[in-house]
């Protein structure tokens, strides 16, 4: 194909699919960085519940996992970048290589103090994406019957992140009614499906975190310098 066939497209910049990069000889033998963060500061917050549950399973599946506690959190943009709990949050993003994002459901949509610890997250750091490439698990809990508005709306967050959302994920419905006094999610079909929701994050955590920088590098991207893509994705300038 001449480049007069392509007049806008730069074929120095082309990056043709090369397998051995999506399955690089070495790979990384320590286990599995997760981040688990959820959606309410109630004392008997269930969507904490059950992510405590998630975490105990991903370590059982042989992961490390890090919960980041939400409270003391600012508002975005009404606290300097660094305050101690924004540091804390973009600190563990870096760290993790898969992250769990759980929320209750209110008013049909994911909580606020969920959206702002996803808000804190930056787009970028400098020309680093510190969520791109990453896996993601998303669930929720109701109090009502079984909805998927939660969780639809942070597969939609997850990818504007440009994570790798698994196709699975766990929406339990009536909360109040899955746990016991001690906070331990009883035996379920809701439980199973926290179970595989697990199961699934570590597999494909494994199976791209070796190559997620090579998964997410963008044509587009090459072509623009580390300070024009920081200055596309600053949102101060909305």
């Amino acid at each position: 194909m001449s480049s007069a066939d392509l007049p806008h497209f730069d074929a120095e910049l082309l990056s043709t699919p090369d397998l051995q990069r999506l399955h690089p000889a070495s790979r990384a033998t320590h286990a599995p960085r997760i981040l688990l963060l959820y959606g309410s500061l109630r004392d008997r917050s269930y969507s904490r519940l059950v992510t405590e549950e998630a975490a105990r399973l991903l370590r059982a599946l042989g992961a490390e996992t890090r919960i980041y506690d939400p409270r003391g959190l600012p508002m975005p943009d009404d606290a300097p970048e660094d305050h101690p709990k924004v540091q804390e949050l973009r600190e563990l993003t870096q760290w993790s290589e898969g992250m769990v994002w759980c929320s209750p459901e209110r008013h049909g949509a994911m909580t606020g103090i969920m959206k702002a610890q996803i808000d804190w997250i930056p787009l970028a750091i400098g020309s680093v994406r510190p969520t791109q490439g990453k896996t993601l698990a998303v669930m929720q809990v109701s109090g009502g019957s079984q909805s998927f508005n939660a969780v639809n709306q942070l597969r939609v967050l997850g990818r504007w992140m440009r994570m790798i959302t698994i196709p699975n994920q766990s929406s339990v419905a009536k909360a109040y009614l899955e746990f016991e006094e001690n906070g331990r999610m009883k035996p379920s079909p809701y439980y199973e499906r926290v179970v595989d929701v697990m199961e699934e994050l570590v597999k494909f955590t494994l199976l791209t975190r070796d190559s997620a920088a090579y998964l997410v590098d963008r044509y587009s991207e090459r072509r623009e310098s580390a300070e024009a893509l920081s200055k596309r994705v600053n949102l101060r300038s909305i």
